[in-house]
């Protein structure tokens, strides 16, 4: 006898043996232009991978997709445009209400 299962669109971790998730209020944000949820105080990347998105970056020379790695800010894999700021390292950087995150190519440009 086969056992159905069914497939989840939602990758946010609810409960951990050891670290304890503090969930804040339900914040609108968008990415490249779509409108997301996520929950104020977690990490960009957290809300991200929560609604599916698994690509934050593409590298400079050879485009390719850099995504979730180290998830401590001790990589540039991560790496995005958070509110028109280049080099925003989302995996520690708290989601707040109506941030506009994008993608970066490459170094992102420094202003």
């Amino acid at each position: 006898m086969s056992k159905k299962t069914s497939k989840s669109t939602e990758f946010r971790i609810k409960d951990h043996p050891i670290i304890e998730f503090k969930k804040g209020r339900r914040v609108r944000f968008y990415f490249e232009g779509k409108e997301l949820y996520g929950y104020e105080g977690e990490p960009i990347a957290a809300s991200l991978i929560a609604n599916g998105i698994k690509v934050f970056r593409y590298t400079e020379k050879k485009h390719r997709p850099r995504g979730f790695f180290c998830a401590v800010g001790k990589c540039s894999s991560c790496l995005m445009i958070v509110n028109d700021i280049p080099n925003v390292m989302v995996c520690v950087e708290p989601l707040k209400e109506g941030m506009n995150v994008k993608r970066q190519k490459g170094r992102g440009k420094l202003i």
